[in-house]
């Protein structure tokens, strides 16, 4: 097994993940398990029909669901990801080039959601990766029939540790209750999703342009570049990730904040001082400070921000925290 960083915490998990596609491009599914190395408990699994897509984009998938559970279980431990897609491998190890526009979206969403120094990666063979195989044919018997993937009747069980979901913790080998049709089981509450952004993605049509203003503006708000490709570039933050991106299918023309659609993402900036240092240092690369008249406190006399339109017209507001 390749060398790794010591977490704080100490502790090892192991993702093992696997994907198909039968047509290629075709119906396609991924399947993902995380096990603990050192009793080999199954700690918690997840399959997804992917509709139609490759065999790559289902691997690559896979890869990604079973590295978003470890960091759901442990966001401090090592991790180390074990696939049967000697491409997936060599690509995400940098021994490989990627030069596919969409494994190349895919590997830096992949890289974003764990440092990089905590995670390796090991080609195993097929009959080494029945569990996480099992998992992404279910997928794609579940896509292939126009259902979902149940867990409960996974034919891969939740055997020991804790399994983690949206609603958080289950004891060890629990599983989630399958709903009958308009209702939840009796004595069983329905879980309460708590909203939680996920990534925003902006297109644009000068990316280089973008990338030295809303890119520069995004890494001096503490978020850091987790990938770059031909056609964009992401930027991740504490769970979150945001992602700048052009290409064939971005349209002509810029930003138009006044237009149905989004009108503005606000960030947490720091103290009032650092919200003007980051204002003034802004308007240096093109930005334009908006509500002049108002500023800082365009937004009411308890809220302290810059509204800033960034040089392809997105607007950015920079919130202060109170006092």
């Amino acid at each position: 097994m390749p060398q790794q960083s010591t977490p704080s915490t100490g502790r090892r998990l192991y993702v093992e993940a696997d994907g198909g596609s039968r047509g290629n491009p075709g119906v396609a599914g991924y399947g993902a398990l995380v096990r603990d190395p050192d009793t080999g408990a199954v700690l918690d699994i997840d399959a997804q029909p992917l509709g139609r897509a490759s065999n790559n984009v289902a691997e690559y998938s896979g890869m990604i669901a079973g590295l978003r559970m470890a960091r759901q279980i442990d966001p401090d431990a090592a991790v180390h990801v074990r696939l049967d897609s000697k491409l997936v491998v060599e690509q995400m190890s940098g021994r490989w080039k990627i030069k596919h526009a969409d494994m190349q979206k895919l590997a830096a969403e992949a890289r974003g959601i764990l440092p990089a120094g905590q995670v390796t990666y090991e080609w195993i063979p097929r009959a080494q990766n029945k569990d996480a195989d099992l998992l992404s044919n279910e997928a794609m018997d579940a896509g292939a029939a126009g259902t979902e993937w149940v867990k409960a009747k996974s034919g891969i069980k939740v055997t020991g540790g804790e399994s983690t979901h949206d609603d958080g913790p289950l004891a060890s080998g629990a599983r989630v209750p399958e709903p009958a049709a308009g209702a939840a089981p009796a004595g069983v509450v329905p879980p309460r999703r708590v909203g939680r952004l996920h990534h925003v993605e902006i297109w644009v049509e000068d990316l280089e342009a973008a990338r030295s203003s809303l890119g520069w503006l995004f890494q001096e708000l503490g978020y850091a570049v987790s990938g770059e490709w031909s056609e964009g570039t992401s930027y991740q933050g504490a769970g979150e990730y945001l992602v700048l991106e052009s290409g064939l299918h971005v349209r002509a023309g810029s930003h138009d904040r006044l237009r149905p659609g989004l009108n503005h993402v606000a960030f947490h900036a720091g103290s009032r001082a650092e919200v003007d240092a980051l204002t003034e240092a802004a308007q240096s690369r093109g930005f334009t400070l908006m509500f002049t008249d108002r500023h800082p406190f365009a937004g009411g006399r308890n809220h302290y921000a810059a509204y800033l339109e960034a040089p392809n017209g997105f607007e950015v507001e920079l919130v202060a925290d109170p006092v």
